[in-house]
């Protein structure tokens, strides 16, 4: 309802500027009742995964599962998020910077964790504008307040980001009003960089909509003409009509207020205000609670033991806070059950199987308490033990194989281990799958030196066939090693070759000889070309007498 009693338009552009792949990410949505806008700047170098779009994703499909504006909820947007780009970062470490803004259409709640930033502005000019967490800004809040950072060398050096590995702390600020009229602005550093909130703010004064808007501060961000345009994204989002309270509305909120007044008199002071606080408080995590029993279940379905023991942890703690003994044994127990099988699993990759097999038993023996939680995962464990041993003994063979440097017959066992772990789905085959490579790297390393050992071999072969003036096969035994040395690409080896190949066709094909002009040439046909130059050096005399 709030959103068909207002009016807010959005537009935005996202670019790759000067690179091929664009790191930026923007995308919002909106409800009835509240709305949540996300821009997002990936900083690491990862080509397959974008940090940006993932955590843009993670921070929406959670407010759309419990939309909210409270900073609480807020938080575990972030929280999502944060986990999210950790479980990701396989290659590298994912990192990100972001900037959300959640209204109800009348008010609104900020977030920011990194560089990305919001500039708020009411009539024409700049009423607020987030802060950095960044080392630039922290020299200049505490050294003058009024510096642009935009062009400081520590701009872009954050203190905190999304993918953090620890102490991650995001900004979450107080709710703040909103007018009809406002303009919002959610840009990434590639923006705002290069174009400040006063060119911001005359820009607003030649346009209408946000399309408009938008479109006209690209046309500035790029008259800059930078030989290099980093990742931008501008998104602008006109609230021409916020949500107004009906006053039957503001009648009956005064009446209850005026009510809890009396009844606040009545029983003497505040004590009504801090029960009703302390009412909503409960309210508020007793549906944590059951979020969190939620989200571990489906992890545990999943088999993400490791997130769904986060999960059950934290509903544990918040049925702690509750001092709900129910919920808060039967979160125990599943954060037991879940961490016994987890330590089975790594009993069972460190070859420990009679440990695994005495974890799985009391994960199976104590889910029968609570409806047999977990009976599928252990008697799946149970029964595969078997398989275990012998993908356990399979590989301890390859890995004496290998170490005997019979590189093949590690390879074929390691490759039965591993058709055997794909087929139970077991948690070690991630590391017989690395064996594998590494025993096929070294097989390709061995086949390669005995291809370079052969072409030697006929290297020689040619040497010694030139020795003896048998060019022809000479080049045969070059012309093979070269082909070989290419194969393996040895190029410093192909040009020695081609040389040699040269010579061996010089001598099998010598180019013709000028006659002297002094000298008759039937005379000089009778000198043999392999007497040299010492042939060359006889007088006219000699030769003469010779040819007589």
């Amino acid at each position: 309802m709030r959103k068909e009693n207002s009016d807010f338009k959005t537009s935005f552009l996202s670019e790759a500027g000067s690179f091929l792949q664009n790191k930026d990410y923007f995308a919002y949505t909106e409800l009835d009742d509240v709305a949540c806008w996300v821009a997002v700047k990936g900083l690491d170098s990862d080509q397959e995964i974008s940090s940006a779009e993932l955590a843009v994703k993670a921070i929406l499909e959670k407010f759309m599962e419990k939309p909210s504006m409270s900073r609480r909820s807020i938080k575990k947007y972030l929280k999502n998020a944060q986990a999210i780009l950790q479980a990701q970062s396989l290659r590298v470490r994912l990192k990100a910077s972001i900037v959300i803004v959640i209204s109800d259409y009348s008010k609104m709640i900020v977030a920011v964790a990194g560089n990305s930033r919001l500039y708020h502005f009411r009539n024409g000019t700049l009423s607020y504008k987030t802060t950095d967490q960044s080392l630039a800004q922290e020299i200049v809040n505490s050294r003058n307040r009024s510096l642009d950072i935009s062009q400081h060398e520590e701009r872009s050096n954050l203190l905190n980001y999304l993918g953090k590995p620890e102490d991650f702390k995001p900004f979450v600020s107080k709710k703040m009003k909103l007018l009809d009229g406002d303009v919002l602005v959610l840009c990434t550093a590639g923006f705002w960089e290069d174009v400040n909130e006063i060119e911001m703010a005359d820009a607003l004064e030649d346009t209408k909509d946000p399309e408009q808007y938008t479109d006209l501060l690209e046309e500035v961000l790029l008259s800059r003409q930078r030989k290099v345009v980093n990742n931008y994204t501008i998104a602008t989002i006109f609230a021409n009509k916020v949500y107004q309270e009906t006053n039957k509305k503001k009648m009956k909120y005064i009446k209850m207020i005026a009510a809890a007044l009396i009844v606040a008199l009545v029983v003497g002071g505040s004590t009504i205000f801090y029960q009703a606080k302390q009412a909503k408080k409960m309210a508020e995590l007793t549906v944590e609670m059951k979020d969190h029993e939620k989200s571990g279940n489906l992890y545990f379905q999943d088999g993400n033991y490791e997130k769904a023991l986060l999960e059950y942890s934290e509903g544990r703690n918040a049925a702690k806070k509750l001092k709900d003994p129910i919920h808060r044994n039967l979160l125990a127990k599943k954060l037991r059950i879940t961490d016994l099988i987890l330590n089975g699993d790594k009993s069972a990759e460190a070859g420990k199987f009679t440990d695994a097999l005495e974890q799985y038993e009391k994960a199976k023996k104590e889910g029968k308490l609570i409806k047999n939680f977990g009976k599928e995962a252990t008697e799946q464990r149970i029964a595969n033990m078997d398989t275990i041993v012998q993908i356990a003994e399979a590989v301890k063979d390859g890995d004496f194989r290998f170490e005997a440097e019979d590189y093949n017959g590690a390879l074929e066992t390691y490759e039965k281990a591993r058709k055997k772990a794909l087929t139970i789905s077991y948690t070690g085959e991630p590391q017989i799958k690395t064996k594998i490579e590494e025993t096929e790297a070294k097989i390709a390393e061995l086949k390669k030196a005995q291809k370079e050992l052969k072409a030697e071999g006929l290297e020689k072969s040619g040497d010694h066939s030139y020795a003896r003036q048998e060019y022809g096969k000479a080049i045969e035994y070059y012309t093979l090693a070269q082909e070989i040395y290419q194969e393996t690409e040895l190029l410093s080896k192909v040009l020695g070759l081609e040389r040699k190949v040269m010579n061996a066709n010089d001598k099998l094909n010598p180019p013709p000889q000028a006659p002297a002009t002094d000298i008759d040439p039937s005379y000089e046909a009778a000198i043999p070309f392999e007497e040299g130059a010492a042939a060359n050096e006889s007088s006219d005399a000699e030769v003469m007498k010779e040819g007589k």
